[in-house]
């Protein structure tokens, strides 16, 4: 069985554009959520933005590395970059880390907004 996958795309945004940036990542479930339910392997995926650092980030879990490397041409997901540099955001490397560990809950793992 191939290794899970961590994927963290994270970026970093100025204290003003807080409302901007998290109204348009709200937006962005409308077309990610069905492009990316629609991916080979996903086991879960969660967009946040943090008012405290100025930043956002994109966590998922793949069950290969192959899978997780599917986000590298989904139109959908490079369609938004562009949206999100526009209102300032700059993006750090997209990195795949392989799991050491981890504690698992209870807790809704419904792709969706909100969720």
């Amino acid at each position: 069985m191939a290794k899970r996958i961590v994927r963290i795309s994270k970026g970093r945004f100025s204290p003003e554009k807080y409302g901007p940036v998290k109204a348009l990542i709200e937006q962005s479930a409308g077309p990610l959520v069905p492009a990316i339910r629609g991916l080979r392997g996903l086991l879960y995926y969660h967009a946040a933005v943090d008012r405290e650092s100025n930043t956002v980030v994109n966590v998922s879990i793949w069950e290969d590395l192959e899978a997780a490397k599917q986000m590298d041409s989904l139109q959908a997901m490079l369609a938004q970059r562009p949206i999100l540099e526009g209102a300032g955001v700059t993006f750090d490397a997209i990195a795949n880390y392989e799991p050491l560990w981890k504690i698992e809950s209870t807790w809704c793992g419904c792709l969706g907004r909100g969720q």
